[in-house]
């Protein structure tokens, strides 16, 4: 996903430094078309109004590739898939093993409960 991503983007840049350039060579409708190529050679490139033809509908094409690359990079962005969607992210965690008998005085194991009698007697110990 990362690939298309990068893809999109260079093409999205290239696309808007053509229109740039476009849109710079091109003039409004009142000045003189063949101007952008020096003078009177326009004539024998494109043609008498052939340059303003060709610089508006590669304008107009850029812009649909723009556009284009445009909604590919929002939805690029917009449906990048999640770091953590694992399988085992979604996997119960273990629960660690309570050993049946623990010996009171081995490392790592909690003292034998105390019997009923014991916990009346603390209790009636507490003041209140």
């Amino acid at each position: 996903m990362n690939l298309w991503l990068t893809v999109v983007l260079v093409i999205h840049v290239l696309t808007a430094l053509g229109i740039i350039g476009l849109v710079l060579l091109q003039h409004g409708k009142g000045a003189d078309v063949g101007a952008s190529f020096g003078g009177g050679a326009s004539g024998s490139l494109f043609g008498a109004t052939g340059s303003a033809n060709f610089l508006s509908r590669a304008t107009a094409t850029l812009a649909a590739v723009f556009f284009m690359t445009s909604l590919g990079l929002a939805y690029l962005a917009t449906h990048k898939p999640r770091a953590d969607a694992g399988i085992m992210q979604s996997a119960p965690a273990p629960q660690p093993a309570v050993p049946a008998e623990s010996k009171a005085g081995a490392p790592g194991t909690a003292a034998p409960a105390a019997s009923e009698g014991e916990q009346n007697s603390k209790a009636k110990d507490v003041p209140k």
